[in-house]
This record gives structure tokens, C-alpha cells and sequence, in this order.
């Protein structure tokens, strides 16, 4: 074990990064997000559940993700050695992405980096959904559900639904609708800032998703806000993948 910058590991196949730390002159430390953040100088997420375990854990170091998906600048496995060793020398830049907090009624209930769904808990289910921007009624449709997008998420269920992707940095979400009932029917790309979402009616229960882990069950009229409450940064080296390569 070296005497180097201590760097956090988070990920099920941490192998081939503890080597290249350990190559480069760190201290590997692996275990679950919330232990390595606090005294991490520099982490690294291997997979798309570790980054976003991370960014629920809002560390304040930057984060290098490996073969983390679309949406953040991930780099491939192939890359590990050389993306690592240009991280411990701060050979990198950074790029932050916002985490929303999600709030059902008065209670923050969960933090997403992605996205945040309403869907009815059986399939094929309708309800009714109301989106409010501000003091704004943005739209009200019936659908099977509705998922709000940030710039990092756009690029997966929003827009295998139809939505648009957006570019790293928006200061945006994108609203769309779940198989909506009607065919012909809007998607949205509104502000970051006092987004709401509310199930108007309800033939089922329907569940709320945060970055695609079910939190509860939201009630008619309860209202449910999305807004940015800490960033997530990202160290971007030579080797990082555009945001919008295939995953």
C-alpha cells in the first residue's frame, strides 16, 4: 500500500481499478458510497449503479466514472490505467451535473441524478397527471406515467419514450409522458427550478421512481417537486467517452 492521494472506489468489479491506482502511486479504498466519500480525495465509479450511488451520497471530491452508461462522460474499461493515472496527477477537467432532490407533500424522499418517474404500479394502467412550472400549468394528459429528465438522463428512459436528449449543462428537465392515452401529445423542456408533478387521478396506485428505484406509492393531489440540490462532479480525462456515445 502507498502513501499516495487516497482514492474511493465504488462498483461489483473494482479489480482492475485498485491495480491501476495502486499503479499510479494511490491509495485504493473500495467499499459501499457513503463510507469511501468522507475521506476520499478523488473517487471513482465503476458501472452505472455506483455513480449514481455516489451522487445520492453528493460527495464534495470529483468522481471518474467507468463504464457508467450515457449521459456523463464515462470512460471504457480498456482505458482504466491511463484515465486513473492522469486523475491522480489532476490532470482532468471537471463537469458538474445537477442531483435533484425529490419531494412528495412536505418530505424529501429521494435523490436522483437521472431521472424521476410517476407510473402506475400495473401495466397498462391510466392515470391522470398534471405538470406545473412555476406558477405555470405546463400540461395535464393520462398516461401510464411520466418521467422527468435532467440533462445526465435525458438520454435513457425519457427518451426511449420519445423525449428529447439535452445537452450536458442545460440548466433544464424534460417532461414525457408514458404511453399517453392520447396519440398526438407535447413533451416538455422546462426549467430545473419549482418543477411539479401531480397524479390529478388515479385508476391504480401509482409508484414514485427516483433514478429507477421505487421510493413509495403518491396519492391524488399530493404534490410531487423536483428541484437541484447539490451537483455531482465529474472528472473528464482524455479518455472519457462523448456524453451521447451508445452505452
Amino acid at each position: 500500500m502507498t502513501n499516495g492521494p487516497v482514492v474511493g472506489v465504488v462498483g461489483g468489479d473494482t479489480d482492475g481499478v485498485v491495480a491501476a491506482v495502486e499503479a499510479a502511486g494511490g491509495t485504493p479504498v473500495v467499499g459501499p458510497a457513503r463510507s469511501v466519500v468522507d475521506d476520499s480525495e478523488v473517487l471513482v465509479a465503476v458501472g452505472e449503479p455506483a455513480l449514481l450511488a455516489l451522487a445520492r451520497a453528493t460527495p464534495s471530491v470529483p468522481v471518474l466514472p467507468v463504464a457508467a452508461g450515457r449521459g456523463v462522460r464515462s470512460v471504457p474499461p480498456g482505458a482504466v490505467d491511463e484515465a486513473v493515472a492522469a486523475l491522480l496527477v489532476d490532470d482532468f477537467e471537471r463537469t458538474s451535473h445537477p442531483v435533484v432532490d425529490v419531494r412528495v407533500g412536505d418530505g424529501t424522499r429521494a435523490r436522483a441524478l437521472l431521472d424521476v418517474m410517476l407510473v402506475s404500479a400495473e401495466p397498462a394502467q391510466i392515470s391522470e397527471y398534471a405538470v406545473d412550472s412555476g406558477d405555470h400549468r405546463v400540461a395535464r394528459f393520462r398516461a401510464d406515467g411520466v418521467v422527468v429528465a435532467t440533462p445526465a438522463g435525458s438520454s435513457g428512459y425519457a427518451s426511449a419514450a420519445g423525449g428529447p436528449v439535452l445537452a450536458p449543462g442545460s440548466d433544464a428537465a424534460a417532461v414525457v409522458p408514458v404511453a399517453p392515452f392520447e396519440t398526438d401529445i407535447g413533451h416538455w423542456v422546462v426549467p430545473t427550478d419549482d418543477l411539479g408533478v401531480t397524479v390529478e387521478r388515479d385508476e391504480t396506485a401509482v409508484h414514485l421512481l427516483a433514478d429507477d428505484r421505487v421510493v413509495g406509492q403518491v396519492d391524488p393531489a399530493e404534490p410531487v417537486t423536483a428541484s437541484p440540490a447539490a451537483s455531482l462532479v465529474v472528472a473528464v480525462v482524455e479518455a472519457s467517452r462523448s456524453p451521447y456515445a451508445p452505452a
